[in-house]
Order: structure tokens, then sequence, then C-alpha cells
């Protein structure tokens, strides 16, 4: 495993991240441009709390892009938008929030919050693996006992599952499992991580950069799962440590136009260096750690250096209120059966050259020439079919009642006692 998100078919494989449902997701730091200059007047009350819709959508924009991803293969869209940096920055910016709390009682509620829904996807998975006839005690690249150890990693990801290395439906279904180890590492790091940032920001800020630079030029190599474990981490830790910066107010501190100038050359060294270390996969940043950490992290900059704070989605967004926050409360849901479920839609397509009017030569190039794109649309109502089937999981983990279609909109016996 490299950074990137591991894409499906063929290997263009995986987040989105884990958000803190039902919490407020807004930095407690003023947002630039949205307060008073100091010294021009009294300041207005706070307002009331609530969630942080700009940052809701960039969690959904996030989401869409990485099935868009996984589905098309499209390098370009990693820098189009750096969807790994984006939700690992909110991630970090919820568990700054968290951390207000006893260190403890938040890591343990946030590993509450991602094992039940883990292991409802890895249920189904390991089942269909032994089905499909693969055993962890005869696979020829990590049979016996350790394979059957290295099972574990499939209740607590703390490092990447066994699967069979030749079957790519099992290889795609694994792939989101690398975020939710990272994730995971950063979660159980963070008063550490948060402890040193406020004591040294800058520091803490640039200091990932440096690590993956020395990974990511080759000066230093790490072998095998650790090595991946680490540049995961390196190239995204300063992506979590921005969602510390505007939790606590440091980037609001900075001059936008400074902010914002060195976001840019920071991302413009990005796409330079992208430019010399090429791959097949082309502008695929998630294949160059250097220029996927430095590129995501201007882009997060000059994201939270413009963030609103949008109490409710305003004008034409309005109208996707709805799937806004239903993607939101389901953003575990969504992450870890996508990949599956893109599998599953390919599978339905597949069987479109079965029917009687495709049955030509030119039907079959029609459907060859829309396939990514019917696979695309048919895979949101399969993921549709998880949310109601497995997202209650995540309201379990949560200590919250199961809902099967959280998007906010109001029960009807609630619309009829507000009437009253």
């Amino acid at each position: 495993m490299t950074t990137h998100e591991r894409a499906v078919t063929p290997p263009r494989t995986a987040p989105a991240s884990l958000p803190e449902q039902g919490r407020p997701v807004a930095g407690s730091g003023p947002v630039a441009g949205s307060g008073p200059v100091a010294g021009s007047g009294p300041v207005p009350a706070a307002p009331k709390a609530g969630r942080d819709r700009y940052l809701d959508l960039l969690r959904s924009v996030a989401l869409v892009r990485v099935v868009a991803y996984h589905i098309f293969g499209w390098g370009w869209l990693s820098v189009v938008f750096p969807s790994m940096g984006v939700m690992f920055a909110l991630a970090g910016m919820l568990m700054a929030r968290s951390l207000d709390r006893p260190a403890r009682q938040v890591i343990m509620s946030r590993v509450r919050r991602l094992l039940p829904p883990l292991w409802a996807f890895s249920a189904v998975t390991l089942v269909l693996l032994l089905v499909d006839g693969w055993s962890p005690l005869k696979d020829p690249d990590e049979g016996g006992t350790w394979g059957l150890v290295r099972l574990l990693t499939y209740l607590v990801p703390v490092g990447a599952p066994p699967y069979p290395s030749d079957d790519d439906w099992a290889m795609q279904a694994a792939g989101p499992l690398w975020y939710l180890r990272t994730y995971l590492w950063f979660v159980v790091a963070s008063p550490l991580l948060l402890r040193a940032f406020r004591r040294v920001p800058w520091a803490m800020l640039l200091a990932p950069l440096g690590l993956t630079a020395l990974i990511g030029t080759g000066l230093v190599t790490i072998p095998g799962e650790t090595g991946e474990g680490v540049t995961d981490f390196a190239v995204y830790a300063s992506c979590w440590m921005l969602g510390f910066a505007h939790h606590d107010g440091v980037l609001q501190r900075i001059p936008r136009y400074a902010a914002v100038s060195w976001a840019f050359l920071v991302m413009a060294f990005g796409l330079w260096w992208a430019s010399g270390h090429l791959t097949a996969e082309g502008w695929d940043l998630n294949e160059i750690p250097l220029a996927q950490a430095t590129w995501s992290f201007g882009f997060v900059v000059i994201l939270l250096q413009y963030a609103p704070s949008w109490q409710s989605l305003p004008g034409r967004l309005a109208k996707w209120d709805g799937l806004v926050t239903l993607s939101n409360n389901r953003a575990v849901t969504i992450y870890l059966w996508h990949n599956l479920l893109i599998g599953l839609a390919e599978v339905i397509v597949n069987l479109g050259y079965e029917l009687p009017f495709l049955d030509s030569d030119r039907g079959n190039a029609a459907l060859d020439a829309t396939y990514l794109l019917w696979s695309f649309v048919l895979v949101w109502p399969l993921i549709a079919l998880a949310i109601l089937a497995f997202g209650w999981i995540e309201d379990v983990a949560a200590r919250r009642r199961p809902r099967l279609w959280p998007n906010g909109a109001a029960r009807p016996a609630a619309r009829r006692a507000r009437r009253a």
C-alpha cells in the first residue's frame, strides 16, 4: 500500500473523514473575514452552536469525489480536489475540539464509534472470502498461524488486513481499510500531537512535510507494511495539524494574503515535484507521496482561510441539504462499503451485455462507451441500500437511537408537534 486512495478495476484503488456524528464541527477560533476587526466596535454575540454546514459540505464533496475516483480512475481528480487531505483536516479539527475532555475518554469514544461499523463490514467481507474458497491458513503469501493472527486487523485496523492478492474484488473490498488504520493512528496519537502543536505550532505543521520528503524521495526507506503505514501517516499529518490550527484559531491570525500566497507556493512545489515523478497513472498524486502531501496541505489552507461559517446551506445549495446531512451522518458506512458496492454495480452492468437489444456489435460498443458512467449511476442506489441495512450501526456505536435514513427531515409527528 502507498499513500494513495486505492482505486478499482484494474488497480486504480481507496475517505472520508470519520465525522463526530451529531456534533457541531466548527472550530472554536474566529473565521477569517467573518468577525470584527480588533478595536472596530463591540464584538457581536457568538452565533448559536450548531453544525458548520460549510465543513459538512466539504465532507460530502470529498465522499462523492472518492467514489468517482474509484470508478473512473481519473488521476487528475486528486489535483482538482484532494479528498484525503480534506477529510483528515476535518477529522483533526473534531479531535482538537473533543480533547477539551479527558484524552482517554475521547480516544475510547472515537474507537467505539469506529469499530462496530467496521465489524459489520468485516463480517460480510470475510464470509464472502471464505465462501469464495480463500483460507488464511493456506494463503501463499502469509498463510499459517500468522495469517490467522492478521485476521485480527479486520477487527481492529492497526495494520493492513490479509486477503487473496490475486483476487480483484478482494483487493477492491479491502482497499478502504488503509484509511481506517491511518485514522486510528492519528486518534491514538492526538493527545500528544495536540500538546506538541500548542507548544510549537509551526514546527508541528511543517515537520510531517519534512518527514514525507525523507520517505517520499527515497532518502529513508522503511520496508513492508510498517513503511506503508508510516508513509500514510506522514503524508496526511500536516492536514490533521491544520485541523488543530483551525480549531485553535492559529490560521485566522495569519493575514489571508500571506497564508494564501504561501499555500500557492507549496502547491506549486507539489505540482513541480509530481511533474518529474509521474507514474503509469499520470497526474495521480496518490502515487506520489511528497506531491500529495504538499498539494493537499496548500489546498486545505486555502479552503480553511476562506471558510464561511454557515448555519445552513445558502442559495441553490440548500436543495442538497438533506443529502449533505445524510452523507455526514453515514460517512463511515458510505466509505466502508462503497468499493465493494462498486464491484457489485459492475456485475449488474455486465448483465447488460446479455440483454437482447444490446446483443450486437453496435449495442456492445454503446455499453462499452458508457460502462463506467452506468457503474457510477448504479452504485448510488446500492449505497442507499447499504445505509438502510448497516447505517444504523453508526448510531448504536455512538449510543444514539438507531435511525434508518438520518437526512435531517423532521418526522411527521415532530412536525405536527411544532405546528401545535
